[in-house]
């Protein structure tokens, strides 16, 4: 017998488990159950395609056993079993990145931290819910050797040889003393139909069943006396939910079917189930989550997409077969026109699967279309929970684009609250037809846009915009930081051209321009000193009209061969510790304070408010200052000859 240490993140889910205050414990049921299908799909895909297995029998079932007087419930199952190896890897140690997802959200209240248990499946570890003690015996199929792990949740565990007739894996849980519950037939019963009714796979239950008395030929005597007997019963349909028809399914049985496929205690926000029939045949039954999983945001992120073929169970471990931007998804693909024996080389460059993922992405985008527009509340959940996300296949689904673009939701200038694209198209347009203005800027096409990691209050008081504001026209305004990365990707949305509001050029006439190269020549002396006193921080100081009430501020030269390197790099996903190249410095030759710092002979002022000036912009835009002491000093000054 060999003792063992739980690795330390096992060890914090046990320690939550055992102590857990979370209500609804009968979830442990529906995770073991899970776990014996996905034994008993592995089994099922190996005996199918792998030489190794072929002479193995597949005789597939789960079996539960209640036993009232030694207070022990029992799942078994005919799956694949596991050897010393797996039971280390398995039971002892956790490597899914949804798990380390939920161990990071913890918080240490313990009511809290309980509740956490719903909307994220623990696995294995959620029988210690209920148990003080459990021992699972289980023997590899097409292995000899048979174990015992048994532990009673205290940071450790044993393994030992054990005997075990068959192949396959079962767990007896010693009960604690309040948890009589789980030993009633009808309440077991009842827990299997709600979450596990459809899992592929018989289960299969002992249940007394009522023989009736035997009357005499008259009816006035009993011959044979009642009687109650043992019978072993399936206890769930056993029928792949998504192989049925849709107007047979109850809303009830695709939640239900949504709580065992995705471990979770929410109900889903909307599913879509769709059968294709034709040159390529399959079947896609696809749930939006209510939250967001846990490890959305990780690389190591864990698919919810299970992929079968002909109802056999291939992988739930390929991100390959839904893009990225989608991966909040969970569901199931089954198609009957793959090989079993299909490799994740062969899945990323197979026509039949090109053809699944391109139909199911485009169905997929049209359901939360329809969303959209015929229950916007529950659209804005959705897009609270995976709007970023969404955005992110901007970057990667070109052939989607126009459509992923109608499913944002965007903040403006102009509007209070976040607007879809087709609407602020619309605005537009019906703020180009009132005016009637030929040959105006509304003719151009063109939608204009400011990113920035900063707030959105702050972004929208931006003095990029003042120009915008001043002639009335609304700008798409956004803070997020996926937004910075992705959106210079966007060119065009139809026959729109996506333009930075730093790249907006307005038509000016040609006194307009006279007159600004005669104000330029009026701050040469000021745009000198201050490119004198900036020195390197910035590439030059120039007089703009772009300003309306600002003072001053900067923008990058999008010519300057070192924003280009910057860019290329950050493209190949490189170049991070790059330095980014000096702004222009652009001064408001309208504003009072220029016109004064214009006239002032006070050179200590000049110097001071130069720098506290260019830091005022960088502010502005979302930067944070290298020196603030040096800043509040400067400031200081000032406000000193101010007063």
């Amino acid at each position: 017998m060999a003792k063992h240490q739980f690795q330390t993140e096992a060890n914090q889910i046990l320690h939550l488990m055992i102590h857990s205050l979370y209500s609804n414990k009968e979830i442990f049921i529906r995770e073991l159950v899970s776990n014996a299908s996905d034994a008993l799909d592995k089994l099922n895909m190996l005996v199918l395609t792998d030489e190794k297995y072929k002479d193995i029998t597949f005789n597939p079932r789960i079996d539960i056993v209640a036993n009232k007087e030694a207070k022990t419930l029992t799942i078994k199952d005919s799956g694949i079993g596991m050897n010393e190896e797996d039971l280390m890897n398995n039971l002892g140690t956790i490597a899914k990145s949804g798990t380390k997802a939920f161990l990071e959200n913890l918080t240490g209240d313990q009511k809290e931290d309980s509740n956490l248990i719903g909307q994220f499946g623990v696995g294995f570890y959620a029988c210690f819910m209920v148990a003080d003690r459990v021992e699972v015996t289980t023997k590899k199929a097409g292995e000899e050797q048979a174990f015992l792990w048994t532990s009673t949740g205290d940071g450790s565990f044993e393994i030992e040889n054990a005997t075990m007739e068959g192949h396959g894996t079962q767990i007896v849980m010693h009960l604690k003393d309040d948890e009589d519950e789980f030993l009633e037939v009808h309440r077991i019963e009842t827990i299997i139909k709600k979450y596990s009714n459809h899992i592929p796979f018989p289960i299969f239950m002992d249940k007394e069943k009522h023989i009736p008395a035997v009357m005499d030929d008259e009816g006035k005597e009993e011959v044979e006396p009642s009687r109650t007997e043992i019978e072993n019963v399936q206890i769930n349909r056993a029928n792949a939910l998504w192989t049925m028809s849709k107007k047979d399914i109850t809303e009830d049985e695709y939640k239900d079917f949504y709580s065992s496929i995705a471990h979770s205690s929410e109900e889903p926000l909307a599913w879509m189930h769709n059968k294709a029939e034709g040159a390529v045949e399959y079947t896609t039954l696809f749930y939006i989550p209510s939250k967001a999983p846990m490890d959305l945001y990780r690389v190591d992120y864990q698919t919810g997409i299970k992929l079968y073929i002909n109802r056999v169970f291939i992988t739930d471990d390929e991100k390959e077969l839904m893009p990225t931007y989608l991966r909040f998804l969970r569901g199931v693909i089954d198609s009957k026109d793959l090989p079993l024996n299909v490799s994740r080389e062969i899945l990323q460059s197979n026509a039949v699967m090109n053809k699944i993922q391109k139909s199911s992405v485009k169905k997929v985008l049209s359901e939360l279309g329809k969303m959209a527009k015929k229950d916007p509340e529950k659209y804005d959940t959705f897009y609270t929970e995976f709007g970023n996300v969404l955005k992110e296949g901007l970057y990667n689904d070109f052939d989607n684009r126009e459509k992923i673009l109608e499913l944002l939701k965007f903040n403006t200038l102009n509007s209070d609250t976040p607007v879809m694209i087709e609407e602020y198209i619309k605005r537009y347009e019906d703020k180009v037809n009132s005016e009637a203005r030929e040959g105006a800027l509304g003719q151009k096409k063109e939608i204009y846009y400011l990113t920035g990691k900063t707030s959105l209050a702050m972004l929208k008081s931006s003095p990029a915009l003042e120009r915008f504001k001043a002639k009335g026209i609304d700008v798409l305004v956004l803070n997020e930081e996926v937004d910075t990365i992705i959106f210079p990707m966007v060119t065009e949305y139809k026959d729109y051209k996506l333009v930075p509001v730093a790249d907006a050029k307005f038509e000016e006439s040609e006194e307009e321009k006279k007159e600004e190269e005669e104000v330029a020549k009026t701050y040469e002396g000021l745009a000198k000193t201050f490119k004198d006193v900036l020195g390197e921080a910035v590439k030059s100081v120039e007089t703009t009209s772009e300003l309306v009430d600002s003072p001053v501020a900067i923008k990058i030269d999008k010519e300057d061969p070192a924003y280009q390197m910057a860019q290329m790099m950050k493209q190949m996903g490189q170049g991070g510790d790059m330095p980014e190249p000096a702004p222009i410095f652009m001064i408001n030759p309208k504003n009072e304070l220029i016109k004064k710092l214009n006239d002032s002979s006070d050179t200590n002022l000049v110097e001071d408010a130069a720098h506290v000036l260019l830091d005022q912009a960088k502010l502005f835009d979302g930067q944070e200052l290298e020196d603030t002491a040096d800043f509040i000093s400067r400031l200081n000054r000032i406000i000193t000859k101010a007063i």
